[in-house]
C-alpha cells in the first residue's frame, strides 16, 4: 500500500464526521445549531438530571420580513428547564422587520428535570421566516437527542459563581479514532516503503 493511498484514506476517515456539520437553508434563511460546542445534529450522548448543556442557534435572514424561534423537546413530559437563555422551552422568540442579512446568535444552558428518564429526550429548533408581503419557510430539525439517565448530577453548575471547577470535556467525536487510524497507516506504509 503506497503511502499516497494511506493519506487519501486518511483524508476521507477526518471528513466523514464534518458530514451533519452542514447548516440547514432555505430561500428566506440560514439555521445552525450546536449542543455543548458540537454541530447538530449530537446523538450517543448521555445526561443526568440537573446536568447543565448549552445550546447555541445562529439565524440569518436572507430577506426582509419576521423571524420566529422556538426551542422544544417534543414529549410531553417536560423534559428539560432553561437556567439561562432568551426564552423558555416551548415559548416563541419573535423579531420583527428584519432586513436580508441579519443575524443571531442565541444561547441557552438547559438541564434536565427528572420527569423523564431512562430514555432519550430530543431538544428541536423550530424557525419560521416570514416575509413582509406574507409567505414563510420553516426550518425545523433535531439539534441534540441526549439519553436521560436515571442520576443525579453532582458536578458544577454555571449558576454557582464559586465554582471553579470544571465539568469533563467530552471532546470532538471521532478525533481519537482518526489518530490511532493515522498512527497505524504511517507505520503500515513506513513498512512497505521499506520493503
Amino acid at each position: 500500500m503506497k503511502i499516497g493511498t494511506l493519506i487519501f484514506l486518511l483524508v476521507i476517515l477526518t471528513n466523514v464526521n464534518l458530514v451533519d456539520a452542514e447548516p440547514m437553508v432555505n430561500d428566506y434563511g440560514i439555521v445552525n445549531a450546536w449542543f455543548n460546542g458540537q454541530e447538530a445534529i449530537v446523538e450517543n450522548f448521555e445526561l443526568r438530571i440537573n446536568e447543565p448543556c448549552e445550546i447555541k442557534v445562529d439565524v440569518t435572514s436572507k430577506t426582509n420580513g419576521h423571524v420566529a424561534i422556538y426551542l422544544d423537546s417534543p414529549l410531553v413530559t417536560k423534559s428539560y428547564k432553561v437556567l439561562s437563555g432568551p426564552s423558555e422551552m416551548d415559548e416563541w422568540i419573535n423579531i420583527l422587520n428584519v432586513e436580508p442579512e441579519w443575524s443571531e446568535t442565541y444561547i441557552w444552558t438547559i438541564t434536565p428535570t427528572g420527569e423523564w428518564t431512562n430514555g432519550n429526550a430530543p431538544i428541536n429548533i423550530f424557525v419560521q421566516f416570514t416575509k413582509a408581503v406574507g409567505d414563510n419557510e420553516k426550518i425545523e430539525f433535531t439539534i441534540a437527542n441526549p439519553y436521560i439517565l436515571d442520576e443525579q448530577y453532582s458536578g458544577p453548575t454555571p449558576t454557582d459563581p464559586s465554582s471553579t471547577e470544571q465539568p469533563p470535556s467530552q471532546g470532538s467525536p471521532g478525533f481519537g479514532v482518526v489518530g490511532a487510524l493515522m498512527g497505524i497507516m504511517l507505520a503500515v506504509g513506513y513498512r512497505f516503503g521499506k520493503s
